[in-house]
């Protein structure tokens, strides 16, 4: 079963929903038994970085989530907020995350691109697939997806970057 985080942050029940959707059983849980031991996890999100590992820290999740990741291997995806929070740190709140991946989430600066675009971006874009993975299989090709952000995550392995 696939399990929804919840920590405080953001768009639990639209994750459930889209499961639902497609006839997929997902949970929205805070219990961290449950976590450690997850068949999958997503770990969604909206808001502030430093509130997020706040919320996480207050509902004693952090050791749940390292458990089944790190140590159990358990397959986890994070959405918008979710994902920025596997990084070492943030500049937005200048605090660590969970430090899954080496990287960093950085606030877009566009002062200096050709094309001025505005912060928050907003809207529809492609994206380049990097990796292989069963995550975006069958998705077919040129897929667009929707963005509401005004940070990115850095990273300093390219293996771990799926797509731009």
């Amino acid at each position: 079963m696939i399990l929804i985080v919840d920590y405080g942050m953001g768009n639990l029940h639209s994750v459930q929903k889209a499961f639902n959707r497609l006839r997929i059983e997902a949970r929205i849980t805070s219990d961290t038994n449950e976590i450690s031991n997850a068949d999958k996890l997503i770990l969604p999100g909206v808001g502030n970085f430093k509130r997020g590992m706040e919320n996480l820290t207050e509902l004693g999740l952090i050791d749940a989530l390292n458990k089944a990741v790190l140590e159990n291997r358990t397959s986890i995806l994070g959405i918008c907020l979710g994902m920025q929070l596997f990084t070492k740190s943030s500049e937005e709140g200048d605090c660590k995350g969970l430090g899954w991946i080496d990287a960093k989430t950085v606030r877009f600066n566009f002062e200096n691109a050709e094309k001025k675009l505005k912060i928050p971006h907003i809207g529809w874009n492609t994206l380049d697939f990097m990796n292989e993975s069963k995550l975006y299989e069958g998705i077919g090709e040129d897929p667009s997806f929707y963005f509401v952000h005004s940070f990115y995550v850095a990273s300093n392995d390219d293996s771990a970057v799926m797509a731009t």
